[in-house]
């Protein structure tokens, strides 16, 4: 099992906003996930990549492509305190979900 955390590239979001916007993505979207997959992905190690994504087209048409396979996910938009405008779409989170749905979705994406 595994989780892909999407997070936008044109942007230039700062180290710290960054970590916190895929921090915000995992939880979200493991918070999408039944229990079952939720205990699954906790006993296999939890395991996530963090990809890097071009804009906010493409971090929607992911969301809709794992909205399709019926695969947890979570956009996260940026409340405005600090480096963003209110609203800004920061990052994507797929899965957890087993691997190979993951990558289907995720795979022919650059690592972070």
């Amino acid at each position: 099992m595994k989780q892909a955390i999407v997070a936008r590239t044109d942007i230039g979001m700062g180290q710290g906003k960054l970590a916190a916007q895929v921090a915000h993505a995992a939880l979200s979207a493991y918070e999408d996930a039944d229990q079952r997959t939720r205990r699954a992905w906790k006993g296999s190690g939890q395991k996530k990549v963090v990809l890097k994504g071009s804009g906010e087209d493409e971090l929607f048409a992911l969301a809709d492509k794992a909205e399709r396979e019926g695969i947890p996910n979570a956009i996260v938009r940026d409340a405005g305190h600090t480096q963003l405008e209110p609203g800004t779409v920061t990052a994507l989170a797929v899965g957890p979900a087993d691997e190979e749905v993951v990558d289907r979705i995720t795979g022919e994406l650059s690592l972070f």
